[in-house]
């Protein structure tokens, strides 16, 4: 059996999938090469409210009926939007693949965004920024993006603002989408108990036929110098909130990698990473530590964010210091090493059981890299770091000159 499948469309759309014969459950997505850095000043939040907007009625359904036709037999349809990612994706039995194709195709490439769904849908996603707005963990990520990118459109907030979001209608969607849809930056993943003779027939009669289309705007690179701020506010908040970070790695960058292992090393989703032993289980200063590094296209972003109260928060931020120097004055021990490459390998296989995840994950790196590497070949790319590959990597991510902090004080 072929690892997964790729079918190249005359209309520039690429469709990969892997049978998974145990599964009783099919998932499949469209993953479109759009999203926040793509919108221009006035349409701040756009692509997100496309997103919302695409559940509420197309050309042969009623929102209910969008809504309606996968949770009747129990599937899942959903959506999510990224600064430079859109997903439809959906989970149903096996035996209703054929609705999934229908109705993701449907929303994706014609939903008509009707005017009366579309006030209705205003004051829901108002409602979402005031619950992000009102939750610190949450909000504190997207102002320091918000920062670090200042000036950029991959500095946007995702949801756009109230104004922005006050100013939509159906011609602005209709015209965003219009610009910035390319079919040869569009990838249909599919994972499941599904042979290659049922997809191809499938993708003949659902994707096959959809118009070529290539996007009138294109995409503004990433020019401006890093930009680095050390800033504090105060908000209506038990807690005070950080983050520390800075700008990092692209997707295409071969340093993405060792740096995406340090990350995990220091404050990835193990209880045992460094940060949150030091942090955590010997001082209590924090309930969670987190790091998330994020690459994007021509850049990237890293960042390491933690609650805890006022007292413990200009340690805990010196602690942060200390680890990072840690990694940067003196390479991993061979025992800290091969427990690092284990622990990532491990989380990685662990990532995989989730055919969801491997469906999305799939779709993202046929899109990004034009393939999907095997398990193998990254193994074979985990065990060939040294650890002095990876302290130059700290040394050139986490010096302390680059690293920009924004702080929430309780007022």
């Amino acid at each position: 059996m072929k690892e997964f499948e790729i079918i190249e469309l005359p209309n520039g759309i690429r469709v990969i999938f892997k049978e998974v014969p145990y599964s009783k459950i099919v998932h499949c997505g469209y993953i479109l090469d759009v999203g926040t850095r793509d919108e221009i000043d006035e349409e701040h939040g756009i692509a997100h409210f496309w997103e919302h907007m695409s559940f509420k009625g197309t050309k042969k359904r009623s929102a209910f009926r969008v809504l309606s036709s996968l949770e009747i037999f129990g599937g899942e349809l959903n959506a999510y939007t990224t600064k430079e990612k859109m997903w439809f994706h959906a989970s149903v039995p096996g035996q209703h693949v054929e609705k999934a194709f229908d109705v993701l195709t449907d929303i994706v490439f014609d939903s008509t965004f009707p005017a009366k769904e579309l006030e209705v849908e205003r004051g829901v996603v108002l409602e979402e920024i005031s619950m992000y707005l009102d939750t610190p963990e949450e909000y504190i990520q997207d102002e320091f993006e918000h920062r670090l990118f200042k000036g950029q459109a991959l500095g946007n907030y995702i949801l756009g603002t109230p104004q922005s979001v006050s100013s939509f209608s159906t011609q602005k969607i209709k015209k965003f989408v219009k610009q910035t849809v390319d079919t040869e930056r569009i990838v249909f993943s599919i994972v499941g108990n599904i042979t290659s003779a049922e997809v191809h027939k499938l993708v003949n009669q659902y994707i096959k036929t959809i118009p070529k289309h290539t996007a009138v705007r294109k995409r503004e690179k990433n020019k401006k110098k890093p930009m680095v701020f050390s800033t504090e506010e105060s908000r209506n908040n038990s807690q005070a909130h950080c983050i520390v970070g800075c700008q990092a790695y692209s997707l295409k960058d071969e340093k993405r990698l060792p740096l995406f292992m340090l990350t995990n090393w220091l404050a990835g989703p193990g209880l045992t990473s460094k940060l949150n032993m030091v942090l955590r289980e010997k001082r209590g200063y924090v309930y969670t530590i987190e790091a998330n590094y994020q690459p994007f296209v021509d850049t990237g972003m890293l960042n390491f964010y933690f609650g805890t109260d006022k007292k413990q928060l200009y340690k805990s931020i010196a602690l942060i210091d200390k680890e990072l120097n840690a990694l940067m004055d003196k390479p991993l021990s061979s025992l800290q090493l091969r427990q690092m490459k284990e622990q990532v390998l491990g989380q990685m296989l662990m990532a995989e059981e989730s055919l969801s995840n491997l469906m999305q994950m799939m779709g993202k790196s046929l899109l990004d890299y034009n393939k999907v590497e095997s398990f193998t070949d990254v193994e074979k790319k985990v065990n060939k770091l040294s650890s002095s590959a990876l302290q130059e990597i700290a040394k050139d991510i986490f010096q302390k000159d680059k690293m920009s902090q924004l702080i929430l004080l309780p007022s």
